[in-house]
């Protein structure tokens, strides 16, 4: 049964701070899940590079993150001169945008005339540098939202609204997008342009989070000051240590990975599934996009309500176990003929439930992983939390080696022919597989493992949060 929560001993985050950190929130999660997501069809479809290179480019960048994202959260997650007058984190997220926004366009600009050596290089590098800048943005944009909004009232409104504002947004972003590229999926120049229309658009986001939501109070800053200044000045090897070795962190952090794992595998192979298995252009998706975000957007007062007589737990593991289960209709598609209108039929009606359960889960997200990081903190006596979303992107990263395995190793078994106008009926069913079926069995195992191991909640939770409290750091 949930416990209901004192409120009266801080000010309440303003619904104008709610919805200004919501647009660095679909910044974020823009350019990892849906402005990364057609990397792996440009790099192999359409600029030809072999199968074997675009696999050692993943474990390259996995092994680039395995050392840049939970290190440079690290190394930023401490008092400087500037902190007192603008903030911990405010001034990373500003000074990372730019950056951060044109290496994301460079990705795209891949040179001609030259040979694929070149070419991987250049993809190498781009997309490398473009982590560099997106990982402290990422580690102090999520990093902050612990202390932003630190009331299980306020994490769980604030992530309501912040995943209606995702919905909304991410979806006209990928009609957008899936016009811009439209039917020349296999030409460079719709990829190029798209990019550079969605940073305008993220240009246009970042005014409203840098203008009312990553401010934070003098009494945060001095928070921040003042326990960096009492507490242990432990390593990051410690830090790394004390977060890995909390159980809870630990579940949250995998649930994580599985997630984003799942995710980055359907959205990776949604090209193939409309070109390859239903013989449709990338443009067909926009009215199943549109459909499934009124869905998604329905649901939200359903799961607030569900979490408010429930809890964080209990709405994360229920969303993951359903969302699962919505991947297995899609096995239906391989009964159907090829070429068949029931394909977009169908993709609509089994994308439209999933998002029902979709939203569910990502309504959780932060509110599950602010909870863990508010238990190592008061392990350390300070607030490390962008060395903790450090460590979750390097799992993070770690889904997109995984899905580049998955695609190496499925596209091969089933002899994907890039050059094909058509797929054999064999690689079609690898399409589905490696795009909903081990979705499903990652979903559904992890809301189990969640179930069992996850304890943070009822009485332990409300310790916890006495215990923040006492220590100044709530």
């Amino acid at each position: 049964m949930a416990t209901k929560e004192d409120l009266s001993e801080w000010k309440i985050a303003s619904t104008k701070k709610m919805y200004g950190y919501g647009f660095g929130y679909i910044i974020v999660n823009y350019l990892l899940l849906y402005g990364l997501a057609s990397m792996d069809y440009f790099y192999r479809v359409v600029i030809g590079i072999s199968a074997e290179l675009i696999l050692l480019s993943m474990i390259i960048f996995a092994l680039w993150n395995m050392i840049n994202d939970p290190l440079l959260g690290y190394l930023t997650d401490k008092p400087l001169k500037w902190t007192k007058k603008l903030g911990l984190r405010a001034p990373w997220i500003v000074l990372m945008t730019a950056p951060m926004f044109i290496f994301f366009i460079l990705i795209w600009t891949v040179p001609t005339g030259v040979d694929d050596s070149a070419k991987f290089i250049y993809m190498i590098i781009t997309v490398c540098l473009f982590d560099l800048f997106f990982s402290i943005y990422n580690d102090h944009l999520y990093g902050g939202y612990t202390n932003q909004f630190p009331s299980k009232f306020e994490r769980r409104k604030s992530f309501m609204l912040m995943t209606v504002m995702l919905f909304i947004t991410l979806t006209v972003m990928s009609v957008i997008q899936s016009r811009i590229i439209g039917e020349e999926e296999t030409t460079v120049g719709p990829y190029i342009t798209n990019a550079i229309v969605m940073v305008g658009l993220l240009i246009i986001f970042t005014i409203p989070t840098i203008k009312f939501g990553i401010g934070e109070s003098e009494e945060m800053k001095s928070m921040f000051i003042e326990k960096y200044k009492s507490a242990d000045k432990a390593s990051f090897i410690e830090v790394t240590k004390t977060a890995l070795k909390t159980k809870n962190f630990r579940v949250s952090l995998i649930g994580y990975t599985v997630q984003v794992t799942a995710t980055t595998l359907w959205n990776a192979a949604q090209l193939y599934f409309f070109v390859d298995v239903y013989g449709l252009s990338i443009e067909d998706q926009q009215i199943p996009l549109l459909l499934s975000i009124v869905a998604a957007i329905a649901s939200i007062p359903f799961w607030s309500n569900f979490t408010r007589k429930g809890n964080f737990k209990r709405t994360y593991w229920v969303a993951f176990l359903m969302h699962g289960l919505c991947y297995l209709p899609f096995l239906v598609m391989l009964a159907i003929p090829f070429g068949s209108s029931t394909f977009i039929t169908l993709h609509m009606i089994f994308l439209f439930i999933m998002n029902i359960f979709y939203a569910g889960e990502v309504t959780m997200l932060m509110p599950v992983a602010s909870d863990t990081y508010d238990e190592v903190a008061l392990k350390l006596g300070k607030r490390s939390d962008a060395t903790f979303v450090g460590l979750r992107n390097f799992f993070f990263r770690m889904a997109f080696l995984v899905q580049a395995i998955v695609f190496f190793i499925v596209l091969t078994l089933v002899n994907y022919d890039t050059d094909a106008p058509t797929q054999t009926e064999t690689a079609k069913a690898g399409i589905i597989i490696m795009g909903a079926v081990i979705p499903c069995i990652l979903f559904v195992v992890m809301s189990q493992v969640f179930r069992k191991y996850y304890t943070l909640e009822g009485k332990e939770k409300d310790d916890m949060v006495k215990g923040l409290k006492e220590a100044g750091l709530y």
